[in-house]
């Protein structure tokens, strides 16, 4: 592959790169790092990464079993969600589309914009009026044309789609095969690894994480059981699953926007009735504890909807008694901070104290 060589970490000694190619070795100190040119990257690699897969002590110490983490949250945007979204959009792309329109002011939003400008392709983004600054600023960033409309995400959503022309394509949040199959890549990794988890543990919000794992575990014919973690506020899967079906919630009432919607897809209610499943529900405050500790444990912040996933382990759930191995999806999430962390910490202790 045609590349540039970076040069980190020395000062002295003479440059290696692509105008010095008759030095034979780097000078000591030199870390070499090889950079694929952007047009290769393209013609060759997915716009998601293989992220690390890796044991954690601390939280296998805690609950006594072994503990696996596929580190999404190392995504190049900061959550799992390139893997669909950015399958859907190199096959848009493969068709011809000209623009990619998208209706989410969170992760999504964020890997259509990263997806589009890796692609070379515009991308319009569509969030609400409660899309937090930090978002809009992360969304600019990625060189998105952002339009701020309506007071939910269901009005976000039926402008965007309004504005999607004949040679555009809607990049859905979660509701679509391509996003499933995108999804689907995770599985291929861990058993790639030779790791065969006893369970896995996601976070759900509309069920396209969900769906893709479910897709990926059948593509090798695995009955894997999945645990399914919503917080108490944001529980649409586990609403769905009382009552036989998908149901609309009155309202979000949870930190954990991106668990945010009122309803799941069909195709989520579909494996979680069809596919090994339990369903958990944890507090507000416990997924954001869950985000702190696994700062201190790991270095990595994510957002309170992956810290309900980690709510588990830290807490040593009961769910979790019957497995030996575990993989947890550290979906990760851009749009968090550490001061926002502290911030819903004493709010959510103030009020349950």
């Amino acid at each position: 592959m045609r590349g540039m060589i970076r040069r980190l970490g020395c000062s002295q000694g003479p440059r290696v790169g692509m105008e010095s190619q008759h030095q034979n070795a780097p000078s000591a100190g030199t870390c070499l790092i090889l950079s694929p040119q952007p047009s290769a990257l393209k013609k060759t690699m997915p716009l998601h990464i293989n992220t690390p897969l890796i044991a954690s002590a601390p939280l296998s110490a805690i609950c006594g079993r072994a503990i696996w983490l596929k580190m999404d949250a190392l995504q190049p945007p900061g959550s799992f969600k390139i893997r669909g979204v950015g399958h859907a959009c190199e096959e848009h792309h493969r068709r011809g589309a000209r623009r990619f329109v998208s209706s989410s002011g969170g992760n999504a939003g964020l890997a259509a914009a990263y997806a589009g400008r890796q692609l070379g392709v515009p991308v319009t983004v569509v969030v609400p009026e409660s899309t937090t600054a930090r978002a809009r600023q992360l969304l600019r960033a990625e060189q998105a044309e952002l339009v701020v409309h309506g007071a939910s995400w269901q009005d976000a959503n039926a402008l965007a789609q309004s504005l999607v022309g004949a040679d555009e394509a809607f990049i859905h949040p979660f509701d679509d095969p391509l996003l499933w199959t995108g999804h689907a890549s995770l599985i291929d990794e861990v058993l790639d690894a030779d790791l065969r988890p006893d369970a896995i543990v996601v976070s759900v919000g509309g069920g396209g994480l969900l769906s893709g794992m479910v897709e990926g575990l059948r593509r090798h014919q695995l009955e894997i059981p999945l645990i399914a973690v919503e917080t108490s506020g944001a529980a649409s899967l586990h609403r769905a699953l009382e009552a036989g079906q998908p149901v609309e919630m009155a309202a979000i009432d949870s930190i954990a926007t991106s668990l945010g919607a009122k309803q799941i897809c069909n195709q989520a209610m579909h494996c979680a009735t069809t596919h090994p499943l339990r369903s958990a529900l944890v507090t507000d405050l416990q997924a954001v504890q869950a985000c702190e500790r696994f700062i201190d444990d790991h270095r990595v912040l994510v957002e309170p909807a992956c810290g309900a996933s980690l709510t588990l382990a830290y807490q040593a759930s009961p769910l979790l008694e019957d497995f030996e191995t575990v993989l947890i999806v550290v979906c990760g999430g851009a749009t968090a901070t550490l001061a926002q962390l502290g911030d819903w910490r004493n709010r959510l202790s103030g009020a349950t104290a």
